[in-house]
């Protein structure tokens, strides 16, 4: 399929001829063009896909710098710990799989790595905006969006680098062609709320400095843009006051908990965030012509399992499944382990069947949430426009 920044009859569309005009010239197109003929009905067939993210979609980056993520992770799929904080697979991997895909490898594990088909630019506890501390300071990933943006940048002419030598490596790199059919996704911003409610600020001082956080982020998708990406698959984050973690941990009265059980002030600020990312959605969709961009309301997609847990097959919404004390069960994080007698011991257990909670480890879902999540989002039911995963790189009018 030809790239629909180069489809003829897509930029005839766009304009303000008759339609009796558009059918005629439509007609007379060489057949060369009958790819961009079908509209949205067409699938957009994605070579690869890069990822941006925390670790909400990190599939193995945190772990290759910091230390893989501990056992009981990733026991309900890949029966050991595979680079996720989940008990199997992420959204980002349901993505690529029904995109005929494979797994994403991270950018920044050299062990068995394969890139053919895109590369996860995303680590675990990552924010939009650099927190100018250390992981040990603050808990947050000094690999923030502008440093995924900066390894990104040398990826495609170094990987050609690499492929033209042929052979194995030609196999384990991208062609060139795929970075400007690529889709491109981000899934980031969480973190970014949730620095300033630990650091003790209030919710009107995180929602003051939202604005900054969404420049910046509205930077890194125009420099990718700048690069050759043209097909943009945007998250919006999620409801943090139904995080355990966040639950656990952070001052919250009776009368702010919502009938779900989540913090209403905190979630709040999450719809702050979101209403300007959207807003940001609809300024690059005006700046970069030529891009296709989806905004993909995940925060709804999440609320709903929480919410109506039982309606999604699930019977604990809001504690945590791998963890160990307290209300949520996350007194003690998932895998941690005490000392008993000069000898180490595993308290920080998983629950039973991780495939009945919405929470893996007070931070994230489980591999059943995720599918949950993906199955939600996939037919563009969450999407702005309303667009199926598999269409995304078709530009359409959207709802402002």
């Amino acid at each position: 399929m030809l790239s629909l920044s180069l489809c003829v009859p897509y930029m005839i569309m766009e304009s303000h001829f008759s339609k009796t005009l558009v059918v005629t010239i439509l007609v007379s197109l060489s057949v060369s063009l009958a790819p961009c003929l079908v509209l949205a009905s067409t699938s957009c067939k994605f070579p690869a896909i890069f990822n941006f993210g925390d670790s909400n979609s990190d599939t193995g980056g945190f772990s290759a710098v910091f230390g893989q993520a501990r056992p009981p992770h990733g026991e309900s799929y890949f029966h050991g710990p595979a680079g996720r904080y989940c008990d199997g697979r992420l959204v980002i991997d349901f993505i690529a799989n029904s995109l005929g895909l494979p797994f994403l490898s991270a950018y920044l594990d050299s062990v068995g790595s394969n890139f053919s088909h895109g590369a996860n630019f995303a680590t675990a506890a990552s924010t939009i905006r650099p927190q100018n501390t250390t992981l040990h300071q603050s808990g947050f990933s000094p690999i923030s969006l502008d440093v995924q943006y900066d390894e990104f940048y040398d990826f495609p002419p170094r990987s050609q680098i690499v492929r033209s030598q042929g052979g194995v490596f030609e196999q384990l790199m991208p062609k060139a062609e795929d970075f400007s059919r690529a889709l491109y996704t981000f899934d980031i911003g969480q973190n970014d709320l949730a620095a300033g409610f630990f650091f003790n600020m209030s919710t009107a001082q995180v929602k003051a400095y939202v604005p900054d956080v969404l420049n910046q982020f509205k930077s890194i998708v125009k420099n990718v843009y700048d690069q050759g990406g043209r097909y943009f698959w945007i998250h919006n984050t999620g409801p943090v006051g139904c995080l355990p973690y966040v639950l656990a941990r952070l001052p919250v009265l009776a009368s702010q908990v919502d009938k779900a059980g989540c913090a209403t002030p905190y979630n709040e600020v999450a719809q702050f965030f979101n209403h300007g990312l959207k807003e940001v959605v609809v300024q690059l969709r005006e700046e970069l012509p030529l891009a296709a961009i989806t905004y993909v309301d995940i925060y709804s997609a999440k609320y709903f399992l929480i919410s109506q847990p039982k309606k999604h097959g699930f019977e604990q919404p809001i504690r945590a499944c791998c963890g160990q004390g307290g209300k949520y069960n996350n007194n003690l994080h998932c895998g941690g382990k005490i000392k008993v007698h000069g000898r180490e011991i595993l308290v920080g257990k998983a629950c039973q069947d991780p495939s009945l909670w919405v929470n893996w480890d007070g931070f994230h879902y489980t591999q059943a949430a995720n599918k949950r999540v993906f199955d939600q989002i996939v037919d563009g039911s969450f999407s702005d426009p309303p667009v199926p995963l598999n269409n995304a790189c078709h530009r359409q009018q959207q709802a402002h």
